[in-house]
């Protein structure tokens, strides 16, 4: 029978052999029946727990290899960097361009949300309002709301082009070269602001993938998007004083001279 000095070590031993574990694996390895035993020593270690699965998974931060959303799965074991379901879903409603509906926060998170979304706003954490029939769920904050709000309706509005580009939905070789000919045909705010457009029309990840389309910064296309929600933009004229057509005159004899 082992002592009752049980080291953490043989946890990490299981985990870096075996990537993720479950609770009865863990315990089994230290060779207690207690929930409570393996947490402590869980808790020696830096670690996380799956959202998907109920939890029921566990594996190390040093085994976990997060993509930029900040997930990382393994085999069908899904894991966060923000912890549970209800705190990914939390960060990714708030930190979202025009918040998401459930659907669209499904296929991010690859589990059931809709459950968890509610139990957020009943809580408070986030809100939804109702757009296009579906519930829209937003940051609860009001000024951020505003923005998410407005770039729904930009990105509902239309259809993006550069979008279907991106995304591989239209391939011609021809309509992406004459996406670039038309921005390069732009001065340097124009270009700016077209990007950012184009970034609200895509949503989460709009940023980069249009930066990579038009070999931009990504600054620069985050600062057209926030140029555009926040309405900071000032209108140059659009002809200058004496330019377009010339007037009609009329000569001496009162015939027209164009």
């Amino acid at each position: 029978m082992r002592t009752a000095t049980l080291h953490s070590q043989e946890l990490v031993k299981l985990l870096k052999r075996n990537k993720i574990a479950t609770i009865d694996e863990l315990k089994a390895v230290l060779g207690t029946s207690v929930n409570i035993t393996v947490y402590r020593k869980l808790r020696e270690v830096s670690y996380r727990t799956s959202y998907s699965h109920r939890g029921r998974y566990y594996t190390l931060d040093e085994i976990a290899r997060f993509d930029d959303q900040g997930l990382w799965s393994y085999r069908d074991v899904r894991f966060s960097m923000y912890g549970n379901l209800l705190t990914t879903g939390e960060v990714f409603v708030k930190r979202s361009e025009a918040g998401y509906y459930a659907g669209e926060l499904e296929h991010i998170l690859k589990v059931g949300v809709k459950e968890a979304l509610l139990k957020l706003v009943r809580q408070g954490r986030i809100t939804r309002k109702k757009v296009t029939g579906l519930y829209l769920y937003c940051t609860p904050f009001r000024d951020r709301l505003q923005d998410q709000l407005l770039a729904r309706q930009i990105q509902e509005a239309e259809p993006s082009l550069t979008r279907s580009v991106v995304a591989g939905e239209i391939v011609p070789d021809e309509l992406k070269a004459a996406i670039v000919l038309f921005f390069s045909l732009l001065n340097e705010k124009q270009r700016r602001l077209y990007a950012g457009l184009e970034s609200l029309k895509w949503g989460h990840g709009g940023d980069r993938k249009i930066a990579e389309l038009l070999s931009l910064d990504v600054g620069t296309v985050a600062k057209g998007r926030n140029d555009l929600l926040e309405q900071d933009v000032e209108r140059d004229r659009v002809r200058k004083a004496g330019a377009g057509r010339k007037s009609i005159k009329k000569n001496a004899g009162g015939h027209r001279k164009d």
